[in-house]
Formats: structure tokens, sequence, C-alpha cells
């Protein structure tokens, strides 16, 4: 009984002492503890989606293969969050090669033009509404329902990972997958989604089938069933299984022809038309990822990697160019001018983001924007005792300071809608191989495909209908995604892989807890658990891209003074609770000197790792 009674009052303490602390120091406790082995860990948003990775590594797979059955599992049980008709981007890197980029992004439908979107009116009848939504009678880009629908490419970008730098079958990393859908319990989280989103769900028979078994929203602990997405799942390793005599990489390319140019598309294509999205067979055919070499800076001898100008990945590396001209250590974690100059950076990066980032085939992007010159010409407009409301984009091309502080905001137009959520897979192995990715789009409401089971995407939201916008929607253009996977070697040698879900926060997240490791120490727990702050600065990619330029929320644990010496410096601030930040990451660091891997997840969103 003295035993149980030390132990409550340990677990008590522990708590208390990480909850209570303004900032968690290295070596703090933490409400989750750091997981780590030497085989391998896998980070996702779930238990059972790190335990299908984990399987994998379990039989022999690399860190890639362990990330592929991660992210099918991922767009099974974490539905809210991620569909197989979404996004992925992802980042790797194999112990003897290059860092790589797969660029998962999808199209735009040929008949996506600015013209039809112009002139779509908020009654027309193929317009799914929300209640969330409001604003003007026409020229907008739904963020709901078939016209919000780009090319799937999630599987595109996921099967040329497997079969480029994976070792094991389609057939064998889709298996945890296919069991999942065949049934897996619902929690609570997917209850709450499901019943939110059941107004706007059942406006589409095909989705409120699978939604909504016996006509009502299923219950934590009852199990959810995905027939029609197992079957697919399962006729994917078939049709992989009935080419095999061509060799490995040719069936995992017969899948992939399969699905964007034979019976999948067909059937995907046919729903589409059906139900008013402006996707056609001949779109599918034409999305294809690819392989594409990554962006990079070194910070502080550190290699930071992130995917291209389709991505809002390269702000993180603006502002990473831009602190290094700090003394962030001698500021102190969380400190007031810690937090200030951090904010202040993200602004003038998210500026540049949302004046030049689109897709690199339509609008080339300025070299220079990473250069380390453009950032010492950017980084004296950092006031230190001022808070800044402007949107001050630089200008890479003349390398000059600024460009005219009205740039972005005459670009942009109001549009409506609502963003949802994303999720999160990273994998280091025991060879040091680092799989790093961010799965999103199709999540719940999504129009489902008919019997393909298959929810189509709603990322055409993140195009503006904006004249000469390097991100205005075009027929076969990719959307400026959030979506932002992180990859980075120290001394040349693998280190670390990180990402979150949370929209624009997304890199505001990723920039502190990496700062968290690089200049304070912490382990990947510590970091994904201290105290964060979120500015409202930058325009939104969703809902009506609109912007509040002084608002910074904080979490509820940071120090009082801290707040003050904030609101003095003209930050409106917005205090949630000890744990409200939109964003939930995970991080994992492998030592090459002991071959320890250690995996962090956030107890915001759920996050879970597992080690071997």
């Amino acid at each position: 009984m003295n035993v149980r009674r030390w132990i409550s009052q340990t677990v008590l303490v522990a708590l208390a002492t990480a909850l209570l602390l303004p900032g968690l120091p290295s070596h703090a406790a933490t409400l989750k503890p750091l997981v780590a082995g030497r085989r391998g860990v896998v980070a996702a948003g779930h238990p059972l989606v790190a335990e299908a990775g984990l399987r994998i590594l379990e039989k022999g797979g690399n860190a890639v293969d362990a990330g592929v059955a991660t992210l099918f599992a991922a767009s099974v049980v974490e539905m809210m969050s991620f569909g197989a008709g979404g996004e992925c981007p992802i980042l790797l890197k194999l112990k003897n090669g290059p860092v790589v980029a797969i660029n998962g992004d999808g199209i735009a439908p040929e008949l996506a033009t600015v013209e039809f979107y112009e002139h779509l009116r908020r009654d027309d009848p193929r317009i799914v509404q929300s209640a969330t939504i409001s604003g003007g009678e026409s020229g907008f880009i739904p963020s709901f329902g078939p016209l919000s629908a780009i090319v799937p490419s999630a599987m595109d970008s996921i099967l040329l990972a497997l079969e480029k730098y994976g070792t094991m079958s389609l057939a064998e990393v889709i298996q945890p997958a296919i069991e999942l859908a065949q049934g897996f319990p619902v929690y609570a989280r997917l209850e709450r989604a499901l019943a939110g989103a059941r107004p706007v769900a059942e406006k589409w028979p095909s989705t409120a089938k699978v939604y909504f078994p016996g006509g009502r929203v299923p219950k934590e602990g009852e199990v959810f069933v995905q027939a029609d997405l197992a079957r697919t799942f399962q006729t994917l390793a078939e049709v992989e299984k009935q080419n095999a005599g061509g060799g490995r990489a040719a069936a995992i390319e017969a899948v992939r022809d399969y699905f964007y140019r034979g019976p999948i598309a067909k059937r995907l294509s046919d729903f589409c038309r059906e139900a008013g999205c402006l996707l056609r067979e001949g779109d599918f055919a034409a999305c294809h990822a690819r392989i594409e070499e990554p962006l990079a800076v070194t910070y502080r001898g550190v290699e930071v990697y992130k995917c291209g100008f389709w991505t809002q990945s390269p702000v993180f590396l603006e502002n990473l160019n831009l602190l290094e001209g700090f003394d962030l250590k001698a500021m102190k974690h969380n400190s007031a001018d810690y937090v200030h100059t951090v904010v202040e950076a993200m602004k003038l990066g998210y500026a540049d983001r949302d004046a030049y980032y689109g897709d690199p085939d339509f609008s080339p992007m300025p070299a220079a924007l990473l250069s380390k010159e453009y950032a010492n010409l950017r980084r004296p407009l950092i006031d230190p005792q001022k808070a800044s409301a402007a949107h001050v984009p630089g200008d890479p091309v003349h390398m000059a300071a600024r460009a005219p502080e009205d740039f972005v905001r005459a670009r942009y137009r109001r549009r409506n809608g609502e963003h949802q959520d994303t999720t999160c897979v990273n994998v280091i192995d025991g060879e040091g191989n680092l799989f790093s990715a961010t799965p999103s789009g199709a999540w719940t409401p999504a129009v489902i495909a008919g019997d393909t089971g298959i929810p189509l995407t709603q990322r055409a939201q993140s195009f503006v209908l904006t004249p000469g916008h390097p991100n205005q929607i075009a027929p076969h253009k990719r959307p400026r995604i959030t979506l932002t996977p992180t990859l980075a070697l120290r001394d040349g040698k693998p280190w670390l892989v990180f990402s979150t879900p949370g929209g624009d926060s997304q890199d505001q997240t990723l920039l502190q807890i990496f700062l968290n490791v690089v200049e304070f120490g912490m382990n990947p727990q510590e970091a994904v658990e201290a105290p964060r702050f979120n500015s409202e600065a930058m325009y939104s990619s969703f809902d009506n891209h609109g912007d509040q330029p002084l608002t910074l929320d904080v979490e509820k644990r940071f120090e009082e003074a801290v707040l003050a010496a904030l609101r003095a410096r003209g930050h409106k601030l917005q205090v949630g609770g000890d744990w409200s930040n939109p964003t939930s990451p995970t991080m994992i660091e492998y030592d090459p000197a002991t071959g320890v891997i250690a995996g962090g997840a956030d107890v915001r969103g759920h996050r879970y790792a597992l080690a071997w």
C-alpha cells in the first residue's frame, strides 16, 4: 500500500510540475515519456496508425516501407484529417543517398478556370454550404463539395516513394490499412468529427452511407467499417501480384496505372460527372508525382531541408536565415525578447510566402528568396521594441529590402471557407534512414466517390482568384499548400525528422520546436510539449484569406511578466489554455554515435510515438 501511495504521489508531482512550469527547460518533466529504441521509431496521429508502421519495421522493412504503411493506415483511421484522395508531400533520405523531396500535390481539373469560379454563385445547386461559411454571393471557390476537388495525389506520391526507396511490396505495406478498413474501434475524436460533419455530409448519399452506418453517428468503442475502401486497397494489392513477373518496380507502376489511367480513374471520373465535380479521366492521367531536389539552408551548421515553393515550406527556411543573425540563446527560451524576435521574423517570411509562392511550373520563383544576402537585407526591418502590423514582402528580384506594403493585400480577394486539419508521419529506422510526410486533404466531411470508398480532396480552396497572383487557379496547376514535412542533418549525418498538422500554423510550430532542440538543448518530447505561440498576422490559406496583423495566440503557461512585455510592444494577445496551440507535431531524433532513436509526440492532438 505504501508503494502504491508513493507511485501515485510521484505521478501527481510529475504532472503538476509539467503543468506549472512556464517553459520547459532541457530535461524537464513531460506529460508523455520520451520513447527510444535502436531499431526504429514511428510517430503518427493515432496508436493504430503508428503500430501499422512499426509492424513493417519488425518485418524487416526500412523507414520508407514503414512510412508508407503508416500513411495508408492514417488514411483509414484518421479520416477527419486525411483520406486516400488527399495530398502527401514527402521528404526522405536513405543512409547512403541524398535527401529527396516527392511532390505530392495534386493538379486542378482542366475545367477549373478563373472564369468558372468567378461566375459561381452561392445559390448554385452544385454548391454544398456549411453553416460556418459566409460572404459574397459570387466569385469564390467552395471549401466543401465536388467543386473543391483536385486530382487525388497522395496515392501517387506514396507509390513513388515505395517504388524508388522502399524494399517491400505494396501488398505487404498496405495490409495493415486493409485490416483497419475492415473494422477498427471508433475513438472519441472521430465520433465528434462525424457528428459535426453530419449536416454537410448527409447531402452526399455516398458519404452518408460510409459515415453513418444504419443512419446514425457511430459511437466511441463501436467497430467502424469502410468496406468499399478495403476492397479498393485489396484490389490494388492484387494488381501488383498479377504484374509481379515484371519485377517489383514494374508491379508497383502497374498499380499506379490502374489507379490513374485505368479502372479506378474511370470510376472516379464517372462519379464526378454525376456529382457535378470538374474532374475527368484526362485529369487523372495528367497528374504525376515526381522526385525533386529539396530546398535547403544551413542554420548554425545544421542542414535543414524542405519541399519546394508549391508548399509553404520555404518560409521555414527564410525564417531560419533571418533568425541566424540573432543570439536567441542569450535571450532565453520564451522570454519576451525571444518571442517578439521570432514572431517578427515569421511575419517577414510569411509576407514573402503570400506574395510569391505558387506552382513553380507556372510562376518561377525568385532564386534569391532563400539566400543569406536577402535575409541580411530583410533583418533590419525587425523593430526590437515594436510589433509590426504591416505585410512587407521584399523584392528578391532586385535584392531590395521591401516592396510596397500593400502589395499582398492588393492581390488577394475575399473567398469563403474553413480549413479542417491534417496529420503527420515521421519514421527513422535502425540504419538511420529518414522519412517525413504531412498527409492531408479528403478530410471529414469529404465527398466519397461512389463505391470506391475514396474521399475526394477539398484542396482547390487553397487557390486564389486574384489576377496575376502566383497562386491563381488554372487548369492542371498545383495549389500552394500548407503541408510541410521537415528533415535535418547534422555534420552531414542523419539527425531529425518532424512535421505537424495545423494549416498556416505548421511552420510557426516547426520553427519553435526546431529552435527548442538546436538553441536550448531539449529532447524531442520536451521540444513538442514546451509552451508555444502562434501569430495570426499572415493571410490565411483558407477561409476568406483574412488576417489579424497584431494578434498573437499564446498558451497560459507563459509567465505573466512576459505577456505584459509583449503587450507593451504592441502585440494583441489572445491567451488560451495550457495546451491550446492549434498544432500537434511529432519529432524523431537519431544519434549516429549510439544508434539510439528517440521520438516525441505532442499531447495536443493526441499524437503517438512507438519505439522498437
